[in-house]
């Protein structure tokens, strides 16, 4: 699979702090790739890295295979985690000039505001100013400045601070829809929820090193500890003593087991013994369980 964006073994100190150390991924195109880990981290660096905000110590970036370069800019599409909108200057005009900024012709720019504004339903708000926009509105502003010249590659820091639910599903679509149309994605969230629905790729800076990286799948599949749950409806008063009880109710009792050498059909044979079996399946931690514990993990490294 091609990669649109390349980082090999970056570097960058803060005096003598490091805020990357040899840190090395790739971003495969038309793919949602997160990019996690705790504030201070790293992340933030490096994303301004990757926009030529400042410049990385050593190391290199290549985008669609070349080295990186003035010109690049024109493929990104920057969503910052603080948010750069003019307050007192009108909806529609702010959106033509960041438009014309990215280099879209007057009449270009202005199909494409009109098309994004009626897409999220705004129109009406085009003669507002900033200021007096909520800021679920200001961030919808801010998106469609993000992705108006039809960026290539879209990297987005914390793209769903202020949406109420509703609107964050939206944005949600709208980062779905932009993939099936091949757009490459960094998404840069704390909301784990966000990762697991949108990501295929993640990886994960932790005190500036890069602790972990591969598909979701993959990921989720290599962090399994063979662990079980098991429903069942029992008139047993006593079970196993390797079985954990996590939830009892009326008519049923869930169990958390671990194999510990045995199969998974010796534990459902043992079980049948006990009543009726209502359930039976893996427990596979999720990015929130795996991101916590390698945070914890690399912590006392």
């Amino acid at each position: 699979m091609s990669n649109i964006l390349e980082v090999q073994s970056l570097f960058k100190y803060y005096g003598d702090k490091a805020a990357l150390n040899d840190v090395s991924l790739a971003v495969p195109k038309g793919k949602v790739f997160g990019l996690l880990g705790p504030n201070g981290a790293g992340k933030t660096t490096l994303i301004r890295i990757i926009n030529q905000i400042i410049d990385a110590d050593s190391g290199e970036i290549r985008i669609k295979g070349e080295k990186l370069k003035a010109d690049h800019i024109k493929l990104i599409g920057y969503l910052p985690e603080e948010r750069g909108l003019y307050k007192k200057m009108k909806v529609g005009e702010q959106l033509l000039y960041f438009a014309q900024l990215k280099g879209l012709s007057n009449s270009e720019a202005k199909k494409k505001v009109r098309a994004w504004m009626d897409k999220l339903e705004i129109w009406e708000w085009r003669e507002k100013r900033i200021e007096d926009l909520s800021k679920g509105m200001a961030q919808k502003i801010q998106f469609i400045a993000t992705v108006i010249h039809e960026p290539e590659l879209l990297i987005l820091d914390e793209p769903f601070s202020g949406f109420d639910p509703v609107n964050a599903e939206l944005i949600k679509n709208e980062i779905l829809e932009l993939k099936q149309k091949g757009v490459s994605v960094i998404l840069s969230t704390h909301r784990m929820e966000s990762v697991e629905l949108l990501c295929d790729h993640i990886a994960m800076i932790n005190k500036s090193r890069k602790v972990l990286d591969g598909s979701i799948v993959d990921i989720r599949q290599q962090s399994k500890t063979n662990l079980y749950h098991l429903k069942i409806y029992s008139q047993a008063s006593t079970f196993p003593p390797t079985w954990q009880r996590v939830e009892g109710n009326f008519g049923y009792d869930k169990f958390l087991i671990q194999l510990n050498g045995h199969t998974t059909n010796q534990v459902i044979e043992e079980a049948i013994r006990f009543g009726d079996i209502l359930g039976f399946e893996e427990v596979i931690p999720s990015i929130g369980d795996i991101f916590i514990q390698r945070a914890k993990d690399t912590d006392h490294e």
